[in-house]
């Protein structure tokens, strides 16, 4: 039988060059990809040689785990292996219970919430979307950090530019009231207002790092979606890292398919994926970190 386009393959990339990106995206990322993900991963990796003219993908992991590829084709090799799923107010049921938890710190102090897997932008933006409809204002007392491990979906969304039919599930009122439309050659796209920008700081961070960067005292932390790609054990060591950068009444939002209560003593369901700290727990462990 004669091989078809479909079947012959740019590079060869067998079950044992799989394996080692499977092992190398674990140790710099913890994402720990699936058996089924092998297509997807020649996919995306083939384009990484044709960059950088590399014909074969065991030279490729060679040179990149030797270093002669050096920083930047490490990043891009993460990014090219990181899944950036994401869209305005998705899994909308967190908003309402996001803008009544804003609404019960009206105190005139400064309310601080961290979005760790930010993407392409559309989370921190709907985040500061229900803390501007919040407080009635497009300069709420509101700091969102807004941190991925991907540089190209960061600059992304800290330029706010989005095809316009990003917003096409928006309201008209939300769409008028937080967004610009395009003119001449922009025409079809939108800008995020420069207010909802101004409420956001965004910072490439690892959730793997050892250390982060970060100050405690957040009000809440999104985490949504993000905890799907690691295994049990990496899940309990992020999690133990949040507690002790939350403020006790903090709230911790988790994605429609993942559950913290079994990887987490300090947490307790407070909502629909929505979880609070279970203090008792939680100043028991803070105590025990010290």
């Amino acid at each position: 039988m004669a091989l078809t386009k479909d079947t012959v393959k740019e590079f060869e990339f067998n079950g044992k060059d799989f394996e080692r990106v499977r092992a190398m995206i674990y140790k710099r990322a913890g994402i720990a990809l699936a058996d089924s993900k092998q297509e997807m991963v020649y996919s995306r990796l083939a384009r990484r040689l044709r960059a950088t003219g590399i014909n074969s993908f065991v030279r490729y992991l060679d040179d990149l785990e030797g270093g002669k590829l050096g920083a930047p084709e490490w990043e891009a090799f993460t990014n090219a292996l990181t899944t950036n799923l994401t869209s305005f107010f998705r899994e909308a049921h967190h908003f309402p219970l996001l803008a009544e938890h804003l609404k019960q710190r009206r105190g005139g102090e400064a309310i601080n919430i961290w979005c760790s897997a930010s993407s392409t932008g559309e989370e921190p933006y709907s985040i500061a979307m229900t803390a501007c409809e919040a407080f009635n204002t497009l300069t709420p007392p509101v700091h969102i950090l807004a941190t991925d491990i991907d540089t190209n979906v960061l600059a992304t969304a800290a330029n706010g530019v989005y095809p316009i039919e990003r917003i096409e599930k928006l309201s008209p009122e939300r769409q008028r009231r937080f967004f610009l439309r395009g003119k001449g050659d922009k025409a079809g796209l939108v800008r995020v207002r420069e207010e909802l920008r101004k409420l956001i700081t965004y910072r490439q961070i690892n959730l793997l790092d050892e250390h982060w960067e970060i100050r405690p005292g957040f009000d809440a932390i999104f985490c949504r979606n993000v905890m799907i790609y690691f295994d049990k054990a990496t899940q309990r060591r992020i999690l133990a890292r949040f507690v002790p950068l939350m403020k006790p009444d903090a709230l911790l939002f988790a994605g429609h398919s993942e559950n913290f209560l079994y990887v987490s003593d300090s947490l307790k369901l407070r909502g629909k994926t929505v979880y609070e700290l279970d203090e008792r727990k939680a100043a028991g462990f803070r105590a025990a970190q010290r």
